[in-house]
Parts: structure tokens; C-alpha cells; sequence
């Protein structure tokens, strides 16, 4: 088996980054390499989740915040609408029984 650092698609920048030029679809040398590649692409994956995570780990106390609101404004618009819904006729409070 071929090492990647040994392969002429291998580059490495001066500030020790690796660089791939292999394409899994046309220029793949043993099978080992597909294998390779499909690890370092989930590896890219696993980090872009984590730090998606992250973000909204940030946004979650201002979503809180942004849904308290809304929730007390919803409450607030409901409340002033009532008198729309409400009968004329049916009397606001009903009568306990100790009332008469």
C-alpha cells in the first residue's frame, strides 16, 4: 500500500497543512485511498457539526429570550381582543352559590 505523503496527488504548504488532489471519482491509485478520503471527508463533516453546535449553542439564550417575548405579546394582543369574543348578555362573573 501507498503512503499519501509518498503519492504525487500529496502536498504539504509550509505551514503544515495537507492538501489532497486526489478526486475519489478519477484519479484514485489503490483502494486504501477511497478509503482515506472517505475518512478525512467525515472528519471535515464531525467538525463543521460540531461547530454548528456551538453556534447555536451561543443563539439558544436570545431564542429563549426572543420566544419569552413573543409568548408575552401573543398573551398581551389575546388579552386586549377579548372584549370581541366575549357575549354581552353572559354575565362577567357567575354567581356563587352563597351569592342569594
Amino acid at each position: 500500500m501507498i503512503q499519501c505523503k509518498d503519492c504525487e496527488y500529496f502536498g504539504q504548504d509550509e505551514h503544515g497543512r495537507r492538501t489532497f488532489k486526489c478526486d475519489p471519482f478519477l484519479n484514485i491509485k489503490e483502494p486504501e485511498c477511497l478509503m482515506k478520503w472517505q475518512l478525512l471527508r467525515l472528519d471535515l463533516l464531525v467538525t463543521h457539526y460540531q461547530s454548528m453546535l456551538m453556534g447555536q449553542q451561543k443563539m439558544a439564550p436570545l431564542q429563549d429570550k426572543i420566544f419569552k417575548y413573543m409568548k408575552r405579546e401573543l398573551d398581551d394582543m389575546e388579552d386586549a381582543d377579548r372584549w370581541k369574543f366575549e357575549d354581552p348578555d353572559e354575565p362577567l362573573d357567575p354567581p356563587g352559590p352563597d351569592a342569594f
